[in-house]
């Protein structure tokens, strides 16, 4: 299975940004799906952002326009940048790998991002 280390979470305030890194252990050059969920406390992990192997972004509406998802194939690393941060934001993000269609999906740790004043 594809280990996955997330990086980037903390304490922000509202306004502020971000940018969560999550490199995996394996080449992410031709992965068939990645992307990132959040979830907040006494909620379901909901999807925030996913990108495809050609580099095609999607975003659930409540994060368009302020995050972006993107990839660097050379460092096996996908990056949220998140600005304009709001304390709904609040949450443990976690990236998620599926390499291929018949594969399973491999889930970072997890990590804190917590918008606040």
């Amino acid at each position: 299975q594809v280990q996955l280390v997330e990086s980037g979470g903390g304490l922000v305030q509202p306004g502020g940004s971000l940018r969560l890194s999550c490199t995996a252990s394996t080449s992410i050059f031709s992965i068939y799906a990645m992307g990132w969920y959040r979830q907040a406390p006494g909620k379901q992990r909901d999807p925030v952002a996913a990108i495809t192997s050609g580099s095609t972004p999607n975003y659930v509406d409540s994060v368009k326009g302020r995050f972006t998802i993107s990839r660097d194939n050379a460092k096996n690393t996908m990056y949220l940048q998140m600005n304009s941060l709001k304390p709904e934001d609040t949450a443990v993000y976690y990236c998620y790998i599926r390499p291929t269609i018949v594969s399973d999906t491999s889930w970072g740790q997890g990590t804190q991002v917590t918008v606040s004043s």
